[in-house]
Formats: structure tokens, C-alpha cells, sequence
């Protein structure tokens, strides 16, 4: 079955609730960007999160980026998403060893730090994107973002994230939900969804264990009666271009790109989200220069 993602609403659109399966998603960052389970599996939480963000924009052109630096081996996570059901991402170090809490999950504050900042980056074609940023409260990725929706758009939110891996490193299940509470939404309303979150195994584990992410939702939301909005599909997929690459190397500047021309006779660059390479000549360079 192919990724994707589902957007419900409950307890009379009080509450809004977005829910994403991302395995193959995550699969494919791994094969991509070669990285060890631990590394894969910061980056697939990231993934998973930036898409679910991103259906809640409403224009087509519109981007979200999702930066997060810790002080963990990770080194940092950037992804971007956009409306067009595509998300994409990189990792500072594709190569950080499995760390695990005693109840042998996996330890994510230990890979992506506890001490530093998450920024979501919104760009919705004004003159400026906005960008909002919260110190994370833990680094399990989720926690920090529940605290950026509280603390940058005043939303009570509550976000799930996981995944399960195998004792060969095999990815079995990623995914995770996003759930807000909306004007008119009661004391009550708050205290039943915080109960059944609490009172149900991890998204990972329902997952793993054959639940859809609409059992999920439904198990959280189903006394408060959830309704099923609309799916939309999900993947990773990158839009870099060798017209993009040029418009990131003009941005160098004329001077930094007649240094480059005089000593090099091939400039090769590589996208960071899909690691393909563009080669440009001299008398390209020289070109992009003049237009």
C-alpha cells in the first residue's frame, strides 16, 4: 500500500486531526541518503511531521521547512514539503548508532540532542516566509513541535510520531497523527483525547501491529465522532532541477563565481535532498553570469 495521509474532523470541527503511514517514504530517504537505522529514523519522524504540517496550507505553491539542531550526533535535520504531496529531507550524519530507553525503544533525545532550537519555516508567497522557532523540550521531535504549536500559533496540539524497526534494521512501520483543538473546543473535549492518547499503545506499535493510521485516529477520536474528510498520497520526491542549481549558484555572487571560473574548468554540484550531481563548464557559468 502506498503512503498517505488522512484529514478528519471531530466533536463538531472543534477538534482537526491529520494522520500520515510514511514507510515506504522513510524507506526511500534511507536508500537515498545510505543512512543507519538510527539516522533514518530521526530523519522519517521529521518526514512524517513537515507532510501533516503541510496539509494544513492551502495554497499550491506554498513550502514548509522543518529545521531541527541539536546538539545530538545527528548534526541537524532539514525537510521541506509541499502542497503537492511531496516531501524531502537530509540529515547532518546519515551514520549515528541506535540508542534505546529501557523499555527498549528508541532513545531519539539521545540521536537529536535535547538542547537547541526547532524552526518551521512557512512560505506562502508573501515577500518574506514566516518563521517561528521554540528551544526543544526534548528531542523526540514530536514533544518539540506539540511546544511549537502551543508556544508560535497558540494551538493546543498533541503529535504522535514513531516507527519500528527489526533486529536486521528493517523499517516495519512509520507513521504518526497531528491532532488540534479549534475555537469552541471544551475543557472536556481536552481531557477525553489526553486520556485515550494515554491509555493507547504508541502509533508505532498499533501500526506494526496491523492497525491503519484511521484505526489510530478512530481509537483517540471515535467517542467525540470523528468524520474521515479526504486521503491524499504522500512520497518522497525531490524537485531540485539543473535551472534551481543555477539559481543557487548566481546567488554566490559574480565575484565568488569568477574565482571559481579561474580555477576550475568543471564545477560539479550536488543536491542535498536527492544527492544528484550538475556539472556546469566555464562558458556556463559565464552565461548564467549574463542572464
Amino acid at each position: 500500500m502506498k503512503d498517505y495521509i488522512v484529514r478528519v474532523l471531530a466533536a463538531d470541527a472543534t477538534v482537526r486531526a491529520y494522520g500520515a503511514t510514511t514507510l515506504h517514504t522513510v524507506q526511500k530517504a534511507m536508500d537515498i541518503h545510505h543512512l543507519s537505522p538510527a539516522s533514518a529514523a530521526a530523519l522519517g519522524r521529521a518526514l512524517t511531521a513537515t507532510a501533516l504540517m503541510t496539509k494544513m496550507m492551502e495554497n499550491e505553491k506554498d513550502k514548509l521547512t522543518l529545521q531541527v539542531r541539536g546538539n545530538g550526533p545527528i548534526d541537524g535535520i532539514v525537510v521541506v514539503s509541499d502542497t503537492r504531496d511531496a516531501v524531502r529531507g537530509y540529515v547532518g550524519n546519515p551514520n549515528v548508532p541506535l540508542y534505546h530507553k529501557p523499555n527498549g525503544k528508541i532513545d531519539m533525545s539521545k540521536i537529536v540532542g535535547d538542547t537547541g532550537f526547532l524552526y518551521v519555516v512557512k512560505d506562502i508567497g508573501l515577500k518574506e516566509p514566516y518563521t517561528g522557532y521554540v528551544d526543544l523540550v526534548s528531542g523526540e521531535i514530536a514533544d518539540d513541535l506539540a511546544s511549537y504549536f502551543v508556544t508560535s500559533e497558540q494551538i493546543p496540539t498533541a503529535f504522535g510520531l514513531g516507527e519500528t524497526i527489526d533486529k536486521k534494521g528493517t523499517f516495519t512501520s512509520c507513521g504518526g497523527y497531528i491532532i488540534q483543538l479549534m475555537p469552541g473546543a471544551t475543557e472536556e473535549t481536552l481531557s477525553l483525547i489526553e486520556q485515550k492518547i494515554y491509555t493507547y499503545p504508541a502509533v508505532s506499535e498499533l501500526l506494526s501491529g496491523g492497525d491503519t493510521i484511521e484505526n489510530v485516529l478512530q481509537m483517540i477520536l471515535g467517542s467525540l465522532d470523528m468524520k474521515i474528510i479526504d486521503t491524499s498520497p504522500v512520497e518522497y520526491r525531490c524537485t531540485c532541477s539543473r535551472f534551481r542549481m543555477e539559481t543557487n549558484i548566481l546567488a554566490l555572487g559574480k565575484e565568488e563565481i569568477m574565482d571559481i571560473i579561474d580555477t576550475q574548468d568543471i564545477v560539479e554540484t550536488q543536491c542535498n535532498f536527492c544527492n544528484k550531481k550538475y556539472q556546469f563548464t566555464k562558458e556556463e557559468l559565464l552565461d548564467i553570469i549574463k542572464h
